[in-house]
């Protein structure tokens, strides 16, 4: 089922602008707004959590130094 709504554009300073009736709200602050043709599409930033950022990073083809080579053995460690 598609929802309609008439609604009126009006001007905000340079801007055209309209009023988001609230069975159209979206989440959060921020939206992406693209034209394709005619058509006006406004879609909700989602933010990516950790998981869904480390997940696309590529692996690193380096070898990381021994950290531990210098650091002196835990038993001559005094607190």
């Amino acid at each position: 089922m598609t929802i309609e709504r008439h609604v009126r554009l009006f001007r905000n300073g340079a801007n055209q602008a309209i009023r988001i009736p609230k069975e159209f709200e979206l989440e959060g602050r921020e939206a992406i707004l693209r034209k394709e043709g005619d058509h006006l599409i406004i879609e909700p930033v989602t933010k990516k959590g950790l998981i869904d950022v480390l997940a696309e990073l590529e692996d690193l083809e380096m070898e990381f130094p021994d950290v531990d080579e210098r650091l002196p053995a835990a038993e001559d460690v005094t607190l």
